[in-house]
Formats: C-alpha cells, structure tokens, sequence
C-alpha cells in the first residue's frame, strides 16, 4: 500500500472490536499490535467519565467499582461494589423440622442487593393450614444470612394474639435460610414466635427484611 498521510486516510468504523491492528515502533522496530492490546490494563484517566449509551458491564464476577480513594472509618472490611440485582422471589411456608405440611397459600415477593445487603419483601395469604405445626418460617429466601440476628418489621392479620405491642420479623436458624417472627406483648417486655396456633386459614402476613449476606 502506498504511503499515506494520516489526513488522507478514510475514517475507521465504530465502535472498534478490539481486533483492529495498527503499526508501533517498539525499541527501534515496527511491529503490529492489536487495539485490545493497547488498552489491555491501562487505567481511563478523566475528570468524568460518562456513558451516552450503553452500560459499565464488569467482565469478572466479583469485580465492581473500587472506593478505596475515600477515607475509610475505622471499622472498614470493604469498599468494593460489586454486586447489584433486583427481582421477583416466592415465599414458602414450613413448621418445625421444615416440614412443607399439607396447608394452601398464595405468596408473593421483591428483593433488592446492593453490595452485601439485601432487603425482601413479602406477602403470604392463607386458605388451608393443613398439618402445619409448630413454629411459622418462611423459606426459599433469595440469598442466605450470614448470621441470624437481623430483624425487620412485618403486619398480620386474623391471629390469635392479643394485646401485641411489636412484631418483628427474623432470619431462622437453619442455614440461616428462613424467616420466623416473633412478637412482643411490652416495651422490653417477653414475646414468642408466631406459631401456626396463632393463625387461622384467613390469615394475611405482609413482611419486610433487611439483612447482611
């Protein structure tokens, strides 16, 4: 090919894939490299960087954006965002033992993680509670607990206590995989799990969790 000044060339089509090669001298010697390689870990240095279309789509799970240029307080153990997701989930419903019993419900609900957080909400109405005994769990939460002592807040209707001052809801103890609530009948006051003797077939649970992974 006869040489050009680059003011004569036509213009490259975009975006570029990445396996574009262009010329470098290279002590002393012009070789060919690819575009991908050019930027193959070098840092983007810009006082904003700002996407007109499309999205930052990390290519490594686990990686994310990087905080550590703030002044951590002193109880830091990360500053990497690396996880974000949002959705649909179905509650369960189990006793003691994780018995499934025999009962009939219809359950709905969302989960958002940000990082290690994650927050649920759900909806569980009854119309048969079966051979449900013991305790009531909820189950098939979207990401397990990394402990059991995280608590939310949650409303039901058509049960048997009386006299409640607080409900509560909080991650159980088998894998720290399920919910159970308790309640409170005073401030500081004792309290028990809900239990299916609470309940009856008509019973609604609106619950909401918030809780570390």
């Amino acid at each position: 090919m006869t040489n050009k000044k680059i003011s004569a060339l036509s213009s490259a089509s975009t975006p570029l894939t990445g396996s574009e090669i262009v010329p470098i001298n290279q002590s002393s010697v012009t070789d060919s490299v690819s575009v991908a390689n050019l930027t193959a870990g070098r840092s983007v240095s810009a006082s904003d960087y700002v996407m007109s279309t499309g999205n930052l789509v990390p290519s490594t799970a686990g990686k994310g954006i990087n905080f550590t240029a703030n002044t951590p307080a002193s109880g830091m153990t990360s500053q990497l965002l690396n996880w974000y997701e949002e959705g649909t989930w179905t509650p369960g419903i189990a006793g003691d033992g994780g018995s499934v019993g025999t009962g009939a419900y219809t359950s709905s609900g969302r989960y958002t993680r940000i990082g290690r957080q994650v927050t649920i909400t759900g909806t569980v109405t009854f119309s048969n509670l079966g051979s449900w005994t013991g305790r009531v769990f909820i189950t098939s939460v979207p990401f397990n607990a990394s402990g059991s002592a995280f608590y939310g807040a949650c409303w039901m209707n058509g049960t048997t206590i009386s006299n409640v001052m607080n409900m509560t809801s909080a991650i159980g103890s088998t894998s720290y995989s399920r919910v159970q609530f308790l309640w409170t009948s005073s401030v500081g006051g004792g309290g028990d799990s809900v239990r299916f003797t609470n309940i009856s077939s008509t019973t609604d649970i609106e619950f909401t969790l918030t809780y570390m992974v």
